[in-house]
Parts: structure tokens; sequence; C-alpha cells
């Protein structure tokens, strides 16, 4: 109906003329829209069903070539690494360290890391990076096991390092949600073969969280342990359907997975369409395991949680032990995310080191960044986070690669007018649109963030011998029987049967009831009328969608609170623990046990370490010099413009070439401990590692000063510290001259 201005009464809301008009407009937009929604629907079941008959489907937007095959290795496994070629065609720096994407294997197919272009691999690409992806087939090879997933991509690792012989650095790794445990214990087994590690919405410490949030921790209590795991192995005919991984997601939030979702993309029919049917194509298509490996995963990770106790074994004996990895650990997690809380993403932090002290002495650099509100998945898709996040990460990690051990935090700080008058002066030290800082944390940070006390990991012991005893039952008493039952016809029917593939195969081009539907769609957008935004009938369906929302919210939040009340009573239960064998003594339910040789070798490298204090030459004295300065208390944050000044300087190894990342990371780390064990005997060596040229010398101040001072004035301790240095640099100092980094004479 027009407007009338002269006649206001007529475009009152209350004008029954008026309503009958909404009425009309609203009724002719809510039947367009359910058609073009039936249709969306249509598509996105088409497009599964393609999708199941491929042999490697995956979501990838990027072209690429397969570099190995995982399924032709001595021991077969169904992953595969990829080379991604750069889309503008140009090949990236040869001397800049590739990156390798992982994408979980957790349910869903591969593609994720890659999805958009705004994306971890984007971000690579986009910073001239070389870049590979290790995905997977829908079908495992029978027989493989995680241990022989994680030789394999040892030997990706190896692969690709080998293909880059210039690059400067090890290859640097990003672990999306479950492959992040993955190439964790890959890395453990393997310390000498890999670079920086990104873990990204990665579950280490799987007991880990607050009451009031967190239910999905409690799962394997409720169910009685993962007898349930064996069963749904045993009808499958030996094989888990990673459609049930997909359920337990999807009922974390049925608010969403039953309402939301979907009715997000019929209230917005006209824009959200493509990207619904864009998730819809990696979230609709659930991959296989074998059941011995989700078994593992169940019983080691999930309910035992004995990968952050350094408690598993390897077929050979050898300890996968966290500890061991040698490379930084930059930790990605956030508040908004309810499958991988950032108490499960450190906690693994917690259960390792007992202090700030052990951390350090064992030579882990640990980097963490929490997001305030993104959820699991936009940890790895969402494009504000690639731009980000992803894109700082990427862009520092040859500083990251190079930081001294300790836990840090990872800032990003919107560039003011102050950084940006700074970086006019003294050049472009932080490309982007922010500046990232590591502002030294210590692990009581990480305490409190909250977590369990001693009662809470009682219960959750007591979950794992439960369920031990229980699997027992199940494999010793029902398993023979029911495995004699299925078959892998109907193994296979049971599996195409799951509620998750039928909602697809019901609106499909399969159903005959919707043979009509692509050409009444057809029509319905050639005569395409929305409805206005005031709508009073628009509105409503609004308020009723919030309604609905509102009561699965509430359904939720009460199934979630009975969970837990559950879980804490029947667990927490005396009688209950010692039925199952746990001390009643009230003490820790775990311990992490000692790697006494991997103790004695830290101990022996640091004290090697200590003693190289009279050792080395103009580059080692410039470094020793900026980390006294940078251990003032006002200097607890490392700049990436601090690194970027260093890089160019262009600091030079006794023999004049051009510092690597891999020789200065030694350096840093040698001079950092010297600093550490003992400052005044390193300060009192220092003049020993100058040159007598006065003019070398005082280059040599000149570039200290630069770095230094490339994030700001120095104040306080920190600016005390440079002229300390500037004193010991000067040209009145005591000298000695240094050849090829050996003493020659006082």
């Amino acid at each position: 109906m027009s407007e009338d201005k002269s006649n206001p009464w007529l475009n009152w809301p209350g004008n029954p003329f008026n309503l009958a008009q909404q009425a009309s407009d609203y009724w002719i937009d809510a039947a367009q829209r359910s058609v073009l929604f039936m249709d969306v629907l249509r598509q996105r079941g088409d497009e599964r069903n393609h999708r199941a008959e491929q042999t490697a489907p995956h979501v990838l937007t990027f072209a690429f070539d397969v570099v190995m095959d995982g399924r032709q290795l001595e021991r077969p496994v169904n992953y595969g690494l990829l080379h991604i070629q750069q889309p503008d065609g140009v090949q990236p720096d040869p001397t800049k360290r590739p990156f390798i994407v992982f994408d979980p294997r957790a349910g869903h197919g591969p593609g994720i890391g890659g999805m958009k272009h705004d994306s971890e691999i984007g971000v690579v690409l986009k910073a001239g990076h070389p870049c590979y992806f290790v995905g997977f087939t829908p079908h495992p090879v029978p027989g493989q096991t995680i241990e022989d997933v994680c030789r394999a991509e040892a030997l990706f690792i190896a692969k690709v390092a080998e293909l880059h012989p210039q690059a400067d650095g090890k290859p640097a790794l990003i672990g999306n949600c479950q492959a992040g445990w993955q190439i964790m214990m890959t890395s453990a087994l393997n310390p000498d073969l890999v670079g920086p590690l990104v873990l990204a919405g990665a579950p280490l410490s799987y007991w880990a969280g607050v009451r009031g949030k967190n239910p999905l921790r409690y799962l394997g209590g409720i169910l009685g342990g993962t007898w349930m795991t064996a069963l749904a192995g045993d009808l499958g005919n030996g094989i888990f359907d990673g459609a049930q991984l997909v359920e337990n997601f999807e009922k974390m939030n049925p608010s969403n997975t039953l309402w939301s979702k979907n009715y997000n993309v019929y209230s917005k029919i006209d824009t959200e369409a493509q990207r619904f049917l864009d998730f819809e194509k990696w979230w609709g298509n659930p991959v296989l395991l074998n059941a011995g490996e989700m078994q593992y995963i169940a019983d080691s990770l999930f309910v035992g949680n004995r990968l952050s106790d350094a408690a598993l074994l390897d077929s050979a004996g050898h300890r996968i032990d966290l500890r061991n990895v040698k490379s930084p650990i930059v930790v990605f997690c956030s508040w908004g995310d309810d499958i991988t809380p950032p108490q499960q993403a450190l906690g693994w932090v917690l259960d390792l080191y007992e202090d700030d002290a052990a951390l350090v002495a064992g030579g882990q650099t640990i980097i963490y960044s929490m997001h305030q509100s993104i959820g699991h998945l936009g940890i790895f898709v969402s494009a504000s986070v690639a731009n980000k996040e992803h894109e700082e990460f990427t862009a520092a990690m040859d500083m990251i690669d190079i930081m001294p051990p300790g836990l840090y935090e990872a800032v990003f700080l919107d560039k003011d007018e102050e950084m940006l008058q700074a970086e006019i002066a003294a050049g472009d030290l932080a490309a982007g649109d922010y500046v990232m800082r590591f502002e030294r944390r210590n692990l009581d940070a990480l305490r409190a963030l909250g977590g369990n006390d001693v009662a809470d990991e009682r219960r959750f012991a007591t979950v794992a011998r439960v369920s031990e005893i229980n699997k027992g039952l199940y494999q010793t008493f029902a398993s023979p029987i029911v495995k004699s039952l299925v078959t892998e016809t109907s193994a296979e029917q049971q599996r195409e049967a799951h509620p998750l593939r039928r909602r697809y195969t019901a609106f499909s081009s399969k159903n005959p009831l919707l043979n009509n539907i692509p050409a009444l769609a057809e029509k319905v957008r050639a005569e395409r009328r929305p409805v206005a935004k005031d709508n009073v009938f628009l509105q409503m369906q609004e308020a009723w969608s919030k309604q609905i929302v509102e009561s699965l919210d509430r359904y939720r939040d009460i199934r979630d609170q009975a969970t837990e009340s559950i879980f804490l009573g029947v667990y927490g239960s005396p009688v209950l623990q010692a039925l199952v064998g746990l001390s009643t003594d009230g003490g820790k339910p775990r311990r992490i046990g000692r790697d006494i040789a991997r103790e004695a070798a830290t101990t022996a490298n640091r004290a090697a370490a200590a003693l190289k204090t009279k050792e080395g030459g103009l580059t080692e004295a410039i470094i020793r010099g900026l980390l006294y300065i940078f251990r003032s208390p006002e200097m607890s944050a490392a700049d990436e413009r601090a690194f970027a000044a260093i890089r160019q300087l262009r600091l030079r190894t006794s023999d004049d070439k051009e510092m690597s990342v891999t020789s200065l990371k030694q350096i840093v780390r040698e001079q950092y401990v010297m600093l550490q064990l003992n400052e005044a005997a390193a300060l009192a060596d220092l003049p020993l590692l100058l040159p007598e040229e006065p003019e070398a010398r005082t280059n040599a101040l000149g570039i200290v000063r630069q770095v230094a001072g490339a994030t700001g004035t120095l104040v306080g301790d920190a600016a005390t510290r440079l002229e300390r240095i500037a004193d010991i640099f000067g040209p009145a100092a005591p000298k000695l001259a240094v050849v090829n980094g050996k003493k020659k004479g006082a």
C-alpha cells in the first residue's frame, strides 16, 4: 500500500487495511523464502551426495600438487602431503621457512584451514612463504594407528625440509583442533625435526575446565567410560563413524543445531544461502576412523588424559613427553570456544611444570593468545581472525623462533598515531595494522584462568578407572557376541541411517517430492518480493524465533547443570573412589613422572653455556647487551619492532656471513642462559667479546641503542641498564681482540 501523507490514519499500524496489506506482503515473502530455503537444502543434499562418491573430497579453495601419498608408505595411512600453489603464480621466497597446515580429523573432512582466501593457508601464501597442507581421505587404511599417523607426519615434515634447503628455519606447523595434539605428539617424538608450532583450538588437557561451563568434559563419566566407544567400533565392523563425533558437537548447542542455523538462512535467504552452502559442504561429510584409532583417542586422551601426564608410550617404548618439544609453541584459543576452552588448551603447561623455573630450565618457549569471543570453528575459518591473529603469527614466526624460554602472552596493539610517526622515522618495523608484543607471564596467570581442585582431579581419575573396568567387562562378555552379529553390510547400513546423513539425503534430488523445487525456485527468484523490515508480522516472526532460542538455551543450561551435578555426586563418592583403588589420603591422584635422562642433559647444556661467558665476538656481545637490558622490569615484553630492527641491521657471523634465524636462535638461547645463571659474570666478561677498534665498538653500541629504543624511550631500570652497557662498550672500557670467536689475548 502506498503511503498517503494527507491522511495519517491510513498509515496508522492499527488500521485494518494497513494490517491486511502487511499480512499479504509477509505471507508472499514467507512463501517465497520457504521455496528458496527448500532449494538451498536440496542443493546442500546434492552436494553431500556428490562428495560422498569422491575418493578424496575436500573444501580447499587453493590449487595443489600431491607431494606424498601416505597410503604408499611402509606403514600406510590415509593421509597425504599437498603443496599449495601460489594463486598469482609468483614463486615464494626460497629463503623463507615453509609452513605446513594440518587439518583436524575429528569427524569432518579436510580443508577447513584453506576453505577461504582469508584463511590460515591464504595468510601464509600472502606472506610469501612456501605452504603445504596435510589432509586425509574419508576411509582409513585398515589397521592404521595414531602412532602410524604420527610417523607419517614426521616423514611429511622431513620431506618439506628437504624440498627447501635454502629456507631460513625449520618448517613451521599449524595444527587445528585434533591435529594440534597430534603434531605435538609427533614433535615430542621428533624434537629436532620441527620448527615453531601453532596450536589453534587444540585440546591437550582434557580434564581441565571450570564448574558451570565446559560440560563436554563430563561426557565420559556420564556414559560410564569408553565402553560405548568399543561398542560403536564393533557395530561398525571395526570402523568408528565420525558422524557420532559431529553429533556430540551439535548436541552442545541445541538452539543452534535445531533452530538458529537453519532459521538464519531462511530469514536471510537472499544473502546467507551461499555462506550456508559453503559451510555445510564441509560439515555434512563426516569421515571414518578405525575403531582402534578412536579407542586410543578415547582411552588415552578424552578419558585417560594421559598426554599431558607424559604417560603415553609408543610401540618402541619411547615416552611421549611434551617436555621434549624443543621448538616454540604458540597456543591460540578463545573464551568463546565451548569445545576447547582456554583451560583445556593451556592446562597441560600446569600439568607438566611445577613452577616457572622448571619451564625456563626445560628450555620451553610457550606463547599464548586468547580471543575474547570467537567460537571454536571461527579460530580456523574466521576472516577477521585470519587477517589479525594468524597474519601476525605468520609475520612474527622468525621472532617467535628465537624467543628465550618462558611463558608469554601475545598482545595485539592497534597502531596509534605515535606508532605510525615512529615507523616513518625508523622505517616500517611492523607490517599490517597491528603491533605484536610478547609479554612475559608466569604460571600463576594460567592458574588464574580457573581449573580443577584436588577433589575434581580425583573425580576424573575415578572416571578413568571406572572406564577401564567397564571396557574390560564389555570386551570380555559382550564384544564377542556383538561382533558375531555384525556384517560389513549391516555396518554400512547403520552408517547411512545415521540422522546426520539422513537429513542430507532426505532433502536432496534423491527425494522425488522435491522434483519440482528447482523450477519453482527459479520462478520465485524472478518474482522475488522481500517484505519491508518494519513489517509487523516479520517482527512477530523474529520475536517468536528469539523465544524458541531462549527456550532451547534454557533446556541446555538445565541439562548441563544436571550433568555436572550427577558427575560430581557419583564420581565424588569416597566409596566409589576406594572401590576403584584410589588412595583416600586426599593427595593428588596423579603425578608427572620425571625424565632423569632429559633433566641431566638439560642441566649439562645449561652448565656448558654458563662457562662460555668469555667466548664469542661482536654479535654475541650485542645480543648479550640487549638481553641484559630486556631483563629489566620495564622491558618485560618482546616487541616485533625490536626484532625487525635486528634483522634490518643484518648481523654477521664470525665468518662474515649474514646471520640466519637458526644461528641467531642459538646465540640468543646461550646468552640468555648465561645471564640467567650468573648475570654478574656475564657482564664482567662482556668486554672480552668486543673488538679493539673504537669505531667498531661505537657502531655496536649504536645497534644496541637502536634496537632497545625501537619500541620507545627507555625509562627506569631499563635506561640504567642501557647506560651500563654504554659504559662497557665505550672506548675507555677494557678491550680484547677476538678472532673467530676465540680469545687472542687480554
